[in-house]
């Protein structure tokens, strides 16, 4: 396996990286860290400060090699540690939640279908804190999987790689971009490449009006040439019943459940501190008001609702990784789908509820509330939530499993 462009070893040697040894483990640092990045989540949004230095403290935590198999030296942990670390993570910060999100999707990718020199690298780069971005999407196609960017065979044995991708979250601070590509035989690939290749230009253009730290922009690939070790057959994923969707989704309704719930407790703490109660309750503090409080239950119940849907799609997955079969594999990607569903329409509702329930104040700029709807409302548009009803519909009238894109 070439080691081109990969951070100088002297470097690596220098950072402290702890391998986090299971489940309990990973919760613990997971929990700790949301704390820490809770402070600085609303004046990082405001100013647009791009999380740097709250990365690399994830990096060394250990966190981003948790899903490394057993047998590489990672603990291995189940899908449902996996989504409870995202949802504490976006429940403090989404846009630094959303960050490492297709890290995982494409540490996966190589679990399945990497070879065992590819799965050695790689997996010992994860465990050096390495992380991986992402250079997936692209704009002006006719749908979202009408893949353009091409890898092309070179004289030598090697590809080269060219084409531009957007929505490319997590590119900007990844030491690898997995970059998803046709070959000649139209049959999709992953290339792994450095992110200070030759030919690999990460422009920071992200406005999007949520998740505005997650800097996901352009990633322009102008001939970038590509050892063929480093190139993973992605299109088999989908001959046979897989995860693959399931996972990626699984991780994104985990976002949408943290964003919920720092939406209603950034609430409680405003309704509890700043609130005055209305002249009409005839309590003294807002916090007292029975409309308010049957309000705030209705709230708790979608979340603890998202919360449970969410451990159970998790939960199916892990089933299914256990015993991968095409009904597991169905049973799984249903499950997860309805919590996507459920968790997106409650980040929604309850960061759109925030300012119903504290108040004209809980509107001024200068307090930034604004920031969990504009999250929620931006990250819920990945996957369109009406297609997944479709498929969950299907499945129970008609038995019809749901099909293998790698979308649901």
């Amino acid at each position: 396996m070439s080691t081109h462009a990969v951070r100088d070893p002297a470097e690596a040697a220098s950072e402290s990286v702890k391998v986090i040894a299971d489940d309990a483990e990973a919760l613990a640092v997971a929990a700790a860290l949301a704390d820490e990045f809770r402070a600085g989540a609303s004046a990082r949004d405001a100013g647009r400060l791009l999380p740097h230095a709250e990365l690399a403290r994830l990096s060394a935590s250990g966190l981003l090699a948790v899903t490394v198999p057993a047998e590489h030296g990672g603990a291995d942990v189940s899908q449902e540690t996996l989504a409870e670390i995202f949802r504490l993570l976006a429940s403090a910060d989404a846009s630094l939640a959303q960050i490492p999100q297709n890290h995982f999707v494409y540490v996966n990718v190589l679990r399945r279908q990497g070879t065992p020199r590819q799965q050695e690298f790689f997996f010992g780069e994860v465990l050096a804190g390495r992380r991986f971005g992402n250079a997936q999407s692209e704009a002006g196609t006719k749908h979202v999987q009408d893949i353009r960017t091409r890898l092309e065979p070179a004289s030598d044995g090697s590809y080269t790689l060219t084409g531009v991708k957007h929505y490319s979250t997590g590119a900007l601070f990844a030491d690898w971009i997995p970059v998803l590509a046709r070959a000649e035989d139209d049959n999709l690939h992953v290339a792994y490449v450095p992110r200070d290749a030759p030919g690999v230009t990460v422009v920071d253009d992200w406005d999007g009006m949520g998740q505005r730290t997650t800097a996901s922009g352009t990633v322009r690939l102008d001939a970038v040439s590509v050892p063929a070790d480093r190139v993973v057959p992605h299109h088999l994923t989908f001959q046979g019943p897989q995860l693959h969707g399931a996972v990626a989704q699984l991780l994104h309704a985990a976002i949408d459940a943290g964003i919920a719930a720092g939406a209603l407790a950034a609430a409680a703490e405003f309704v509890r501190t700043k609130s005055r109660p209305w002249f009409e309750s005839g309590v003294d503090s807002a916090a007292e008001d029975p409309l308010l409080i049957q309000r705030f239950g209705e709230l708790a119940i979608q979340v603890r609702a998202a919360e449970a849907l969410l451990g159970a799609g998790a939960r199916a997955v892990d089933a299914a990784r256990a015993a991968l079969t095409e009904d597991s594999a169905a049973e799984a990607s249903i499950a997860v789908a309805a919590a996507k569903v459920h968790t997106a329409a409650t980040a929604v509702e309850v960061a759109g509820a925030l300012f119903e329930v504290s108040g004209t104040r809980s509107a001024l700029n200068s307090l930034n509330l604004h920031r969990h709807w504009r999250d929620a409302r931006t990250h819920t548009l990945h996957d369109p939530a009406r297609w997944k009803i479709q498929h969950i519909g299907r499945y129970v009238l008609n038995g019809t499993k749901p099909p293998r894109h790698g979308l649901l």
